[in-house]
């Protein structure tokens, strides 16, 4: 499953594992549990802006070293 290989990625990389709390804390919606799928995620449409813009589809799948790329660009600003 992707999340879980997306999750283990970060996992293996201590450096960046702030820089992910915080990303994630910053993209959920405060009332996540109001909605549907009822699950501390960021709103579909976000990640859906997020693939297209990375990728040119949003249909793509997060490759795990941009998940990485991505974290430590965050840390950096």
């Amino acid at each position: 499953m992707l999340l879980l290989r997306l999750a283990g990625a970060v996992a293996r990389h201590p450096s960046v594992w702030s820089t992910a709390l915080r990303q994630w804390q910053r993209t959920v919606p405060g009332d996540w549990w109001r909605r549907r799928p009822f699950l501390p995620v960021p709103p579909a449409e976000y990640l859906r802006f997020r693939l297209l813009t990375q990728y040119g589809d949003n249909g793509h799948p997060p490759a795990p070293g941009d998940v990485l790329n991505y974290l430590r660009w965050c840390r950096q600003q």
